[in-house]
């Protein structure tokens, strides 16, 4: 039974770290983060009807998170590559890639907090019925990548 509970939290780690490496490969390949951002500012947008005080408002809370974000996914891609480099050099040494892996998960953790707080400022901007329609979007979006996903953990 415990080996389940680890081999459940080791999944999830694993899965905690590939997507936070595909947000920061996503981030990169727009351009950097004001690129993906953005793209995504102009979907949300048009998706929920944004005035131009709510865009300029939303604009705002990214400048002033930029600075905090930025070194997190500079990190990122330079525990990546640290990464790469360790498996790509053909002596595995465990410990150092647990280090960077650990190094790794703490980075994505605050990469993830500072998403969360940057997300709950910008859905303050927004009324009601934007609100029901960002809900809406985000269900759907979860919705297409449950059926992506990875298959759920055995049963015992």
């Amino acid at each position: 039974m415990k080996s389940i509970h680890i081999r459940i939290v080791s999944i999830g780690a694993a899965l905690l770290l590939g997507v936070a490496v595909l947000f920061a490969q996503g981030m990169h390949g727009h351009g950097g983060p004001d690129g993906m951002f953005g793209h995504m500012l102009g979907f949300y947008a048009d998706a929920l009807d944004l005035t131009s005080a709510q865009q300029d408002q939303i604009k705002a809370i990214w400048q002033k998170e930029k600075p905090t974000i930025k070194p997190l996914m500079q990190q990122m891609h330079q525990n990546r590559a640290a990464m790469d480099a360790l498996v790509e050099n053909g002596a595995f040494d465990e410990a150092k890639v647990q280090a960077l892996a650990t190094q790794h998960a703490q980075t994505a953790i605050a990469l993830e907090v500072e998403h969360a707080r940057m997300k709950s400022q910008m859905l303050q901007v927004l009324t009601a019925d934007q609100k029901t329609k960002y809900q809406q979007l985000e269900a759907k979006h979860a919705d297409r990548m449950g059926k992506h996903g990875p298959p759920p953990p055995p049963e015992e």
